[in-house]
């Protein structure tokens, strides 16, 4: 070898860490806006069905119904932002279709529903990791 000569070693790249298979199962997250008044119907039918987890939030919006006029001192007022609740769900897919339903139960008014009942999404979750212990997949959504 002659001692001007530059010799390149390749470096190959250290492999990314693994992460374990659990955690992209199959996954969803429903959320669902519906009257704050349709709470407690709501967490009745989905206990009914073995769910237990939510997270509620206070929102405010409008859709079909466009806000509400009050009457204050005789003047119209008129309120565009409807107080409504968010709930956030996080399940495996063998519990999805049972929610969902069972939120529809709990919030519909009557027996065709109403404007302003609310509005049910359910998204994939690509994993799930309970922070505290680092548990993945389905032991990090349970209890």
């Amino acid at each position: 070898m002659r001692p001007n000569h530059i010799q390149f070693i390749p470096v190959l790249p250290e492999p990314a860490p693994t992460i374990p298979h659990s955690l992209f199962a199959a996954y969803q997250l429903i959320f669902a806006i519906i009257r704050p008044g349709a709470l407690k119907n709501v967490r009745i039918a989905l206990v009914e069905c073995d769910v237990y987890l939510m997270t509620v939030s206070e929102v405010q919006g409008f859709g079909r119904q466009r806000g509400v006029t009050e009457v204050y001192r005789t003047q119209g007022v008129e309120e565009r932002l409807l107080p409504k609740l968010k709930l956030e769900i996080a399940l495996s897919d063998a519990f999805v279709e049972d929610a969902t339903e069972a939120i529809v139960r709990g919030v519909r008014s009557g027996t065709t529903g109403s404007v302003g009942d609310g509005k049910v999404f359910v998204i994939p979750l690509d994993g799930v990791i309970r922070i505290r212990t680092g548990e993945t997949g389905e032991n990090a959504l349970g209890p």
